[in-house]
């Protein structure tokens, strides 16, 4: 994890009130990912490899289905219970499928582009670093809400009730307001 932490950097990203830095939450995810559905067995390396605009993964694997996992549409597997019970033991995963549906969750917040995990007999996870070209748009749309974001934290400076910052947003649904900000 150093050497990612190293080499990419860090946004971080508010979870109700919980503070979440999106490198190390994607990448404790692909790592945990990795040793979790590994196929010992085989002798092919794993590799975690960072490109300048993404990071893929490549992993032995026993395939249950062939080609692109849609994280809204997949059934998870466990390729190696014993080890996803120890990690589940230790607070490193949440439960079977997490992983997948957490990155993908993550990343469209790090990086505005979706990830893609691959399966066949090498599992293949690419998680872009930058949005590809039909994403510029969201891009945009990230950008507009990290500077509404802003503002908000500046008119938070003075303590403010809910309604105040939801007023001051000009957000008029309160659902929609706790559930963006």
């Amino acid at each position: 994890m150093q050497f990612i932490a190293k080499h990419l950097n860090d946004k971080f990203y508010l979870e109700k009130d919980q503070r979440i830095g999106l490198r190390d939450k994607i990448f404790r995810e692909v790592v945990s990912n990795i040793l979790i559905h590994r196929e010992f067995l085989n002798p092919f390396p794993a590799k975690l490899v960072i490109e300048i605009d993404r990071v893929f993964t490549e992993n032995s694997n026993k395939p249950h289905g062939n080609g692109v996992i849609d994280p809204n549409n997949f059934s998870p597997y466990p390729k190696n219970p014993k080890i996803a019970k120890f990690f589940k033991e230790i607070g490193r995963v949440e439960e079977l499928g997490s992983g997948v549906r957490n990155i993908y969750k993550y990343n469209k917040v790090y990086s505005g582009a979706a990830p893609e995990f691959i399966e066949g007999d090498v599992f293949r996870t690419i998680i872009p670093l930058k949005p590809q070209d039909g994403e510029q748009a969201s891009e945009q749309a990230s950008e507009q809400g990290e500077d509404s974001t802003r503002k908000i934290l500046e008119f938070c400076k003075t303590a403010r009730s809910r309604s105040e910052i939801q007023y001051f947003s000009g957000i008029k649904s309160r659902r929609y307001f706790l559930k963006r900000y």
